[in-house]
């Protein structure tokens, strides 16, 4: 089992979350998250004032999958978060060594 991680601009969620959904990956987990990459910030003006924004708003997307949909799931945000410039993100797989689904006490892939 593997954890796929990925960090992608806000306006790329909802269609990251269909296309995973479409692949038949389910159990999706999202958070609001704040960073900086390559770009290192940039800077706004707000009422005339000019300020550097150091950390960029971002959203981390979790899913658990099966190793057999590793490449399925990441090819799939992968492909969709893309738009070919600076601040697309990143994607992290990380083993998983146990899941256990609280409600029914399943263990292992079927707790996915």
């Amino acid at each position: 089992m593997k954890l796929v991680v990925a960090i992608i601009k806000p306006g790329k969620l909802d269609g990251v979350r269909e296309a995973l959904v479409e692949q038949g990956l389910q159990g999706l987990t999202v958070s609001e998250v704040r960073g900086f990459g390559r770009q290192m910030g940039h800077k706004e003006i707000y009422r005339g004032a000019e300020y550097e924004v150091l950390y960029l708003p971002k959203i981390k997307v979790e899913v658990a999958v099966d190793d057999v949909d590793v490449d399925k799931a990441v090819e799939t945000v992968s492909s969709v978060a893309k738009t070919d410039s600076i601040g697309d993100g990143k994607i992290f797989v990380l083993n998983i060594e146990e899941a256990l689904r609280i409600r029914t006490g399943e263990s292992g892939p079927e707790a996915l």
